[in-house]
């Protein structure tokens, strides 16, 4: 199980540009259906695409930004985001999303003796944990804390065991 973010931007930006132009295709049929005069003229649109060549630096500027667009859309679509659920061993179906790993992580760090502060960013395959401290003498601090953040990951069994580092600092210094 590794459920994937959904692309809602990329969709909700194209749904909306396309939602414009049906909007606007049927105001100006409606238009011309009951007689008005038409909010987009027809015979100016193709009376501009026929004067317009391929040539033109305003036909390449707005085919390149098309193409580029096209391709943003297509990366976006196929790229792979991070995993909003991560699996867990054991059952199949079974897992925890990132957020609640995190938290759980960060409190378990944040509840080690001698941490004042514990801020944790869990990334694709690494964890990394920023550890304050209000003691003069840090010495096996991060060991401390390597120990407890292993043993919190061996209760809740991700699949795929991240990578740690811990960057400790201390907010007095040794006089």
């Amino acid at each position: 199980m590794k459920c994937r973010p959904r692309r809602t931007i990329p969709a909700t930006l194209t749904a909306l540009v396309l939602l414009a132009a049906c909007v606007l295709i049927a105001i100006v049929a409606i238009q011309l259906i009951i007689g008005q005069s038409p909010l987009i003229s027809y015979r100016s649109v193709t009376d501009t695409l026929h004067s317009t060549h391929w040539s033109d630096a305003t036909t390449l500027i707005a085919g390149a930004t098309f193409a580029l667009l096209g391709l943003l859309l297509l990366l976006a679509a196929l790229l792979p985001g991070k995993p909003t659920v991560l699996p867990l061993a054991g059952d199949m179906d079974s897992g925890i999303t990132r957020r609640s790993l995190r938290h759980a992580l960060q409190n378990t760090a944040a509840n080690v003796d001698g941490v004042s502060r514990a801020k944790l960013k869990l990334g694709r395959r690494t964890i990394v944990a920023r550890i304050r401290t209000d003691r003069t003498n840090t010495a096996g601090l991060t060991d401390a804390v390597r120990a407890a953040l292993d043993q919190r990951l061996d209760q809740v069994t991700p699949l795929t065991r991240p990578a740690m580092k811990i960057q400790l600092r201390a907010t007095r210094n040794a006089s």
